[in-house]
């Protein structure tokens, strides 16, 4: 206990080293070009003429220009001619031929330094316009389902592996379909707007084939069909981000059992009321959607769902996150022996739970998926924010 409670702590004064690292490493940056300038002044004013700080001046709104604003650097520029103008004039020298050109030499470059901000800064703003619009495409298609749905409660998460980026190839949808709730988690290989694109592909797929599909291993195969002619049009599985993981799952209405197709995904968990938990492991493995290896029959495996159990699907990004040792997370260990009042509260734990374990350093985005289906005229409990179980720790 002594020891998991160290750990935190350690990991915790880690990430406050780096960000105050960070604050240091900002702050010598924007001094820098300042320190550049009194240097060069300290050393022409103490050294013989025949040494020059001209490099030390010149540097100064190279150094300002990809940091700091136009003004910023145009004053950083002015004030190294300045400088030199007056070194050069308090010697007697500023009208012979080699301070000229000391001049000439740092006005030419504050000018190199002022188009280069302004590169710099175009880049940034197309940079920021891309992420926009990458952002938007992405919560158009992976839009946070209601928190009640068919009679269950709902909820799901999408983590950035980066905490300003919002763009990656995981996915979620839940919908009510005549035969029962329905659900896909799935993970694209690759990043950027060609995962968003293939997401899009297949929660439009998974959209109209639950609705339509009167068995799970039918809305799978729909999904297959879907990659295949996305492939298709664009010439071959490389130029669509190959091959996809995907966990599918349905709770028939009024049922109290889960049917799940698993295609090469990480195994779901059902924990239960008492703290207990099961992995939902496939019968017969399969092959991730859109690997075009042969073709076989899809086979739904079934299990219980009690009232107040709690269905959770998530993506590779939560059980392949490793913390400073290597140590994978194992939600399943993490997880068993926990009581969570509803799906929120459980997502919001494991997220923390994960943050703890990799010191705020995931290097994958992860998407999280929680059902519960609630006892009959049990109240609800959301907003309780009480968690029963081990303590913050975790193991």
């Amino acid at each position: 206990m002594h020891r998991a409670g160290d750990q935190q702590v350690g990991k915790r004064e880690k990430r406050r080293g780096k960000r105050a690292g960070g604050v240091r490493t900002r702050r010598f940056v924007r001094l820098l070009p300042t320190l550049m300038i009194v240097g060069g002044v300290l050393f022409d004013g103490f050294t013989p003429p025949q040494f020059t700080a001209i490099p030390l001046f010149a540097a100064a709104p190279l150094i300002a220009a990809p940091f700091f604003s136009l003004a910023s650097t145009v004053r950083t520029g002015v004030a190294a001619l300045l400088a030199v103008a007056v070194l050069r004039l308090s010697s007697g020298t500023l009208l012979q031929v080699v301070p000229s050109i000391e001049l000439l030499t740092v006005l030419t470059v504050s000018v190199l330094a002022v188009v280069i901000n302004g590169v710099v800064r175009r880049s940034n703003e197309q940079l920021a316009s891309a992420r926009v619009i990458a952002e938007t495409a992405m919560r158009a298609v992976l839009p946070t389902p209601s928190d009640r749905i068919g009679g269950l409660q709902v909820a799901a998460r999408y983590e950035a592996a980066q905490a300003d980026e919002f763009v990656g190839g995981d996915l979620f949808s839940v919908t009510d379909s005549p035969q029962g709730v329905r659900l896909v988690v799935g993970d694209v290989r690759g990043k950027g707007l060609d995962a968003v694109e293939a997401v899009a592909v297949i929660i439009g797929a998974f959209r109209e084939a639950a609705e339509q599909e009167e068995t799970l291993e039918g809305v799978a195969l729909r999904l297959e069909r879907a990659l295949a002619r996305e492939s298709d049009r664009r010439g071959g599985l490389d130029a669509f981000e190959g091959f996809i993981t995907a966990v599918l799952a349905e709770v028939p209405s009024g049922s109290g059992r889960v049917r799940i197709v698993n295609r090469g995904h990480p195994e779901p968990l059902l924990l239960h009321t008492d703290g207990g938990l099961e992995v939902l492991g496939p019968s017969v493995p399969a092959l991730p959607l859109g690997m075009d290896l042969g073709v076989w029959p899809d086979r739904a495996d079934e299990w219980d769902l009690p009232a107040g159990a709690t269905l959770l699907l998530y993506t590779d990004g939560l059980s392949e996150a490793r913390n400073a040792e290597g140590v994978f997370y194992d939600p399943a260990e993490r997880l068993r022996g926990r009581i969570f009042p509803g799906p929120e509260e459980l997502l919001s734990a494991l997220t923390d739970d994960v943050r703890l374990h990799t010191g705020g350093e995931s290097t994958d985005d992860m998407a999280l998926l929680a059902i519960v289906r609630p006892a009959e005229g049990q109240p609800d409990r959301r907003r309780t924010v009480k968690i029963v179980g081990r303590g913050d720790g975790g193991g």
